[in-house]
């Protein structure tokens, strides 16, 4: 992992775009695990991969975040400046607007119901935009986009690790479901981490959707797993019938919400009973039957 710091930045911007080299640098509150982010002023935001594997996840939201952005109902993050390696920093870099709002997981007054539309929506045009040109799912999306059984292993070592400690049974048969269909039609595109992080608020509403580094284009049933790491009892059901798909992708999605939960319970982090919280979520509520 490489130091980044607000020094880091400041010398980075006055380097390659001195025209912002003015400007307060501010590290913000809660940094990702693949991505140091900090404001620069009050109107841009510089994001910085910590370690050489999540350079293409930066070099492909430049790329496909202008054209995605025209078809979208709210905001998604918009570049501005490709940074180069320098001052010590080994990678290439963005500069793009700053989005204002909460992240979902830190938000005060939601609307929940309201949010379980509007990301529908948001998700229901998101899966329209024309896919010319667009990365096929794979390797560059961890996987996201492909049939959820590209991690059938860890599935089955995670629930090795956990005999006792969780309902096995009840893990296989939704994984068992999970597996038995795959996407019938053309690929569309999908954000691939639709998390609590990635998701702004304001107002109560989503405001705005971030960080689409796992972007691509294939299977969307990755993009419904905050049906079961996020909403709950009615809110489920507003945002299946927002969302659309046919039954099938929410089992798929479901598989995918099961494989996230296992494998963070497995290697306990300071998350672990967030993950308890959506294994529970995951078993009792299929959403679909």
């Amino acid at each position: 992992m490489v130091d980044i710091d607000e020094q880091l930045v400041r010398r980075l911007v006055a380097a390659q775009f001195p025209r912002w080299a003015h400007l307060p640098v501010t590290a913000v509150d809660r940094q990702g695990w693949d991505n140091r982010t900090f404001r620069l002023g009050n109107d841009l935001v510089v994001r910085l991969p910590s370690a050489e594997g999540y350079v293409p996840g930066i070099a492909k939201e430049d790329r496909c975040l202008p054209a995605l952005a025209r078809h979208l109902p709210l905001p998604v993050p918009e570049p501005v400046a490709t940074g180069r390696p320098g001052a010590g920093y080994p990678y290439p870099w963005s500069l793009r607007r700053w989005l204002p709002g909460d992240t979902l997981e830190v938000a005060g007054e939601v609307d929940r119901s309201a949010v379980a539309r509007d990301l529908g929506a948001f998700l229901t045009a998101l899966w329209e935009v024309p896919t010319a040109g667009g990365p096929a799912a794979g390797r560059h999306s961890c996987f996201r986009g492909c049939h959820p059984s590209a991690y059938g292993d860890e599935v089955e070592d995670a629930l090795d690790v956990l005999r006792g400690r969780v309902d096995t049974a009840a893990c296989r048969d939704v994984w068992a479901r999970a597996l038995t269909s795959a996407w019938p039609g053309p690929p569309v595109w999908f954000h691939g981490d639709v998390a609590v992080g990635n998701l702004l608020v304001s107002g109560g509403r989503l405001s705005a959707v971030i960080d689409f580094g796992t972007c691509g284009v294939g299977d969307p049933a990755c993009d419904l797993v905050p049906a079961w790491t996020w909403f709950t009892g009615p809110e489920r059901q507003q945002f299946r019938e927002a969302a659309g798909l046919p039954d099938d992708a929410w089992r798929r999605s479901r598989g995918w919400a099961l494989w996230k939960a296992l494998i963070q319970l497995a290697r306990p982090g300071e998350r672990y009973e967030e993950q308890v919280r959506i294994l529970a979520s995951v078993l009792a509520d299929p959403v679909v039957d």
